[in-house]
């Protein structure tokens, strides 16, 4: 089984900073792209922020200059650095990993991780 873990989120005031985390786990040959989503209340979920095996970023143009993904291919994890946080920001953040087991690739979800912005 393949297991994504995540971990970071909380209530943060406007302008400030949390640092998203999420760990690949169980039984797998490779992981490609890496990214994350978000569903803010009563939305649709959608894109924030993907990166490939080779450490190449997209971004949504919301989150363009405030928000940095990473990953850490040795550990299996994806960071998402989110700096100069507005309220619009709040929403469910889940992790995703485009997984290669048993010879086909699928995309896996983590559970979601609240993130608040608010005064």
């Amino acid at each position: 089984q393949v297991q994504l873990v995540e971990s970071g989120g909380g209530l943060v005031q406007p302008g400030g900073s949390l640092t998203l985390s999420c760990a690949a786990s169980g039984s797998f040959f490779s992981i490609s792209a890496m990214g994350w989503y978000r569903q803010a209340s009563g939305n649709q979920r959608e894109l924030v922020a993907t990166i490939t095996r080779g450490g190449s970023p997209n971004y949504a143009d919301s989150v363009k200059g405030r928000f940095t993904i990473s990953r850490d291919n040795a550990e299996n994890t994806v960071y998402l650095q989110m700096n100069s946080l507005i309220p619009e920001d709040t929403a469910v953040y889940y992790c995703y990993a485009a997984i290669l087991r048993f010879g086909s690739q699928k995309d896996y979800w983590g559970q979601g991780t609240q993130v608040a912005v608010s005064s």
